[in-house]
C-alpha cells in the first residue's frame, strides 16, 4: 500500500544498516556523529526530500523517509559517513511502506536490538524526530508514525517484563571485568571517555565492586569532574593518559571519537592490561595486540554474553508482539482514513451539492413544499450513503486506490490527495 504525500509517486522507506549483517568495523563507517546527522537532513531538504528520520546508534545507522527511489536516502547515507555505496550494498536493507513502519516498530520497541529490550533506542527516535521537525523535514504521516513507535514502547515497558534485569553492554561489561580479573578490589580501574555507556559502566562498577582505584579521563575535564563528583573518583587530565594507562590493571575505553584514540604507540607496559572498547567506531587500534601484555575485548564480543536475564526476557516477546500489533492496527486504520477522508468529504460535498439542486427545484414547483422535512430527510440520507462509502474503504479487502479512483470517476470528483 502506497503512502501518498506531495507526490503520488513516493513511497515511504527504511534503509539502512545494523549490528546484524554488519560488524562494528563497517558500523563505524556508517556512523553519524550529530554533525553529519544534521548535514545529512541539511541535504535532504535540499534535494527536496520533505519527510525524514535519521537514527545513528552504536548498533545501527538507519533513513526512513518518502523518496521516489530509496537510493535517495542511500546517497543521504553514504554522502555523510565514510562509507562506499559497495559496502553498503553488502550489509544492508532497503524496506518499503508496510515493512518500513514494521521495522520502525521493532527498533523503537527494543525488539530490534542487539540487547533485547534496550530502552535507549526509543529517546534516539524522540531526538532524531524532533531534530526533524526544527528542520521542518516531517510531515502528518511521520509524526504520527513516530508517536506510535513512542506509545507501543512506553506501553512495552509498563505492561511487559522485557526489560527486566540488569542487562546492557554496560552491565556486560562489568560482569566480563568480574569474571576475567582476579582481586578486582585491589586493581586500578581507568576510564577513557564519558559517553553514555562509559557513564553506565562507571555506575556499575561503583555498585557492584569495592574498588576505589577507578580514575576517569575525558578529552574535557569539568565533563569527567561532573561524573566523578558523583560517584567519588579520581579525575586526571588528557594529557596524563599514558602515564596513567603504564599503572592501570583495566582499561575502558568510551569515547566518542571517529577515529581510534589508544594505540600501542602509546603502550609502555609492565604488567597485564585488559582492554575493552566501548566504543562504535572502534576507538582502540587493533595494533595493540603485539603487545603481549594486552587483551582486548569489543562491545560486538560483550554483547554476546547471553545469560538468564535475556533468556527470561524471550518469554515476553509475543505479549510485545500484542501491543505492537495494538497500536499498529490503529496506526494503519489512521493511514487509511487519512487517505480516503478527503474523497468522502468530496462526496458529501458532492451530493449536497445535488440536495440544493434538487430542493431548489422542489421549492419552485410545490406549493406547500416542508423545506425543514425534506432538509432532514436528504440529510440523513447523505449521511448513511457516505457512511457506506467509508466503510468500504476501511475493509481491509478493500483496494483504497482503486476504490478512491472509482468514486472520483462515477461522482465526477476532482482527484484530491493530502498534502
Amino acid at each position: 500500500m502506497e503512502q501518498n504525500n506531495k507526490s503520488k509517486h513516493t513511497s515511504f522507506y527504511a534503509v539502512g544498516l545494523s549490528y546484524k549483517k554488519a560488524d562494528a568495523e563497517m558500523r563505524g563507517k556508517f556512523s553519524l556523529d550529530p554533525q553529519a546527522k544534521r548535514k545529512a537532513l541539511e541535504q535532504a531538504k535540499a534535494d527536496g526530500i520533505e519527510s525524514l528520520l535519521v537514527i545513528s546508534t552504536c548498533n545501527r545507522t538507519e533513513v526512513y523517509g518518502y523518496a521516489e527511489h530509496p537510493f535517495q536516502l542511500i546517497k543521504l547515507l553514504t554522502d555523510n559517513s565514510n562509507g562506499t555505496l559497495e559496502e553498503f550494498q553488502n550489509v544492508a536493507y532497503v524496506l518499503k511502506n508496510k515493512e518500513a513502519t514494521n521495522h520502525l516498530f521493532k527498533v523503537g520497541t527494543g525488539l530490534d536490538s542487539q540487547i533485547l529490550g534496550d530502552f535507549e533506542i526509543i529517546s534516539q527516535v524522540k531526538n532524531s524526530f524532533n531534530e526533524s521537525k526544527e528542520l521542518a523535514l516531517t510531515n502528518s504521516y511521520l509524526e504520527r508514525l513516530a508517536n506510535s513507535v513512542i506509545q507501543a514502547s512506553k506501553r512495552i515497558k509498563n505492561e511487559t517484563e522485557i526489560s527486566s534485569g540488569a542487562t546492557s553492554v554496560s552491565f556486560a561489561s562489568v560482569q566480563y571485568i568480574f569474571k576475567n580479573v582476579p582481586d578486582l578490589d585491589n586493581k586500578k580501574i581507568l576510564l577513557f571517555g564519558t559517553g553514555k555507556i562509559g557513564r553506565n559502566t562507571c555506575e556499575n562498577l561503583v555498585k557492584h565492586t569495592k574498588n576505589n582505584h577507578i580514575t576517569l579521563i575525558n578529552r574535557t575535564r569539568d565533563k569527567a569532574e561532573k561524573i566523578a563528583g558523583k560517584f567519588n573518583l579520581t579525575v586526571k587530565d588528557y594529557a596524563d593518559l599514558q602515564t596513567e594507562i603504564q599503572t592501570a590493571d583495566v582499561l575502558v575505553v568510551a569515547t566518542g571519537a571517529q577515529n581510534p584514540t589508544v594505540d600501542k604507540t602509546i603502550l609502555n607496559l609492565k604488567k597485564p592490561l585488559l582492554i575493552l572498547d566501548l566504543s562504535i567506531p572502534k576507538n582502540v587500534n587493533e595494533n595493540v595486540l603485539d603487545n603481549p601484555l594486552v587483551q582486548l575485548v569489543h562491545m560486538d564480543q560483550l554483547s554476546q554474553i547471553t545469560d538468564e536475564t535475556l533468556e527470561n526476557r524471550k518469554k515476553h516477546i509475543p505479549h510485545a508482539e500484542e501491543i505492537i500489533s495494538e497500536v499498529q492496527h490503529e496506526f494503519l486504520e489512521w493511514t487509511k482514513a487519512r487517505k480516503f477522508a478527503p474523497t468522502i468529504n468530496a462526496l458529501k460535498d458532492k451530493l449536497n451539492s445535488m440536495k440544493d439542486s434538487e430542493l431548489n427545484f422542489q421549492r419552485k414547483k410545490l406549493n406547500n413544499f416542508d423545506e425543514a422535512q425534506a432538509e432532514l430527510i436528504s440529510n440523513r440520507i447523505i449521511q448513511k450513503i457516505t457512511a457506506h462509502f467509508a466503510s468500504h474503504l476501511k475493509d481491509d479487502n478493500t483496494s483504497v486506490d482503486e476504490s478512491i479512483e472509482w468514486i472520483e470517476k462515477v461522482f465526477q470528483i476532482e482527484p484530491i490527495r493530502n498534502e
